[in-house]
């Protein structure tokens, strides 16, 4: 059986209050996003997509693929690995957590986009069966590019968001897809866009959107910056990098 991920480690003294005997809050869900860069043009350009506006969590924003690690993201299978420094990176922050969880949240990360989009960051591969989530994505002729992957930013939704996640967002560049073609069988997003930096900020973008879009600014001539973790603690927002 498949199904989001629930992190069992999670202390919600993070957030400034212990979780008490009857405590009603969501539980905080690992989850992973995909900025993917193209350079083909006159400025670089991020792929966004907007999200229904008959969803309960961020309807009509704009947003990056991404979502909840799967069970089956832990043993789908990659034609490689994470890049050795993006793993122990992604290790760091998840101390406490399955020894899985990086190579699961790198993979959680290009299902999404695939599901999402459309679009496969992977490897051509013989057609090879495969069940849940993975079962369209391998059935295509693919297998997930994790060592495209730039591990950038990371978040932990507020508390007082029904639903939560601790994001992990990941950067890799468009030269790794498959193709820019979009699979006419995919597409969870109303609206697909190639947009550039300063076009992105104009959108209706959530508040951690926006501010992994500035971030990025700057990583694209900085690629060695700290990784910034936005979080909040005793119901302050707190930003610390990594």
């Amino acid at each position: 059986m498949t199904g989001p991920v629930l992190d069992p480690s999670y202390d919600p003294r993070s957030d400034g209050a212990m979780r008490g005997k009857g405590d009603k809050r969501p539980g905080v869900r690992h989850a992973a996003t995909l900025i993917i860069v193209r350079r083909d043009g006159p400025k670089p350009r991020l792929l966004m997509g907007r999200r229904n506006g008959g969803h309960s969590f961020m309807p009509d924003k704009w947003v990056f693929p991404g979502g909840r690690v799967d069970r089956g993201d832990f043993t789908a299978p990659s034609a490689n690995d994470l890049a050795p420094q993006v793993a122990a990176k992604l290790a760091l922050t998840a101390r406490h957590a399955s020894p899985q969880l990086p190579r699961a949240l790198g993979l959680a990360a290009i299902r999404e986009t695939f599901e999402e989009a459309g679009l496969l960051l992977a490897k051509a591969a013989p057609t090879r069966p495969g069940a849940g989530p993975w079962r369209p994505f391998l059935e295509a002729g693919a297998l997930p590019d994790l060592s495209a992957l730039t591990y950038v930013a990371r978040a932990i939704t507020p508390p007082y968001r029904p639903k939560r996640f601790d994001a992990r967002f990941f950067m890799a560049e468009a030269e790794s897809l498959l193709s820019l073609e979009r699979r006419p069988d995919c597409g969870e997003l109303d609206e697909i866009a190639w947009v550039d930096l300063d076009e992105t900020l104009a959108l209706d973008l959530p508040n951690i959107t926006r501010f992994v879009v500035a971030e990025i600014a700057e990583r694209l001539d900085q690629p060695e910056r700290p990784i910034p973790f936005m979080r909040f603690l005793n119901g302050a927002r707190r930003l610390e990098h990594l």
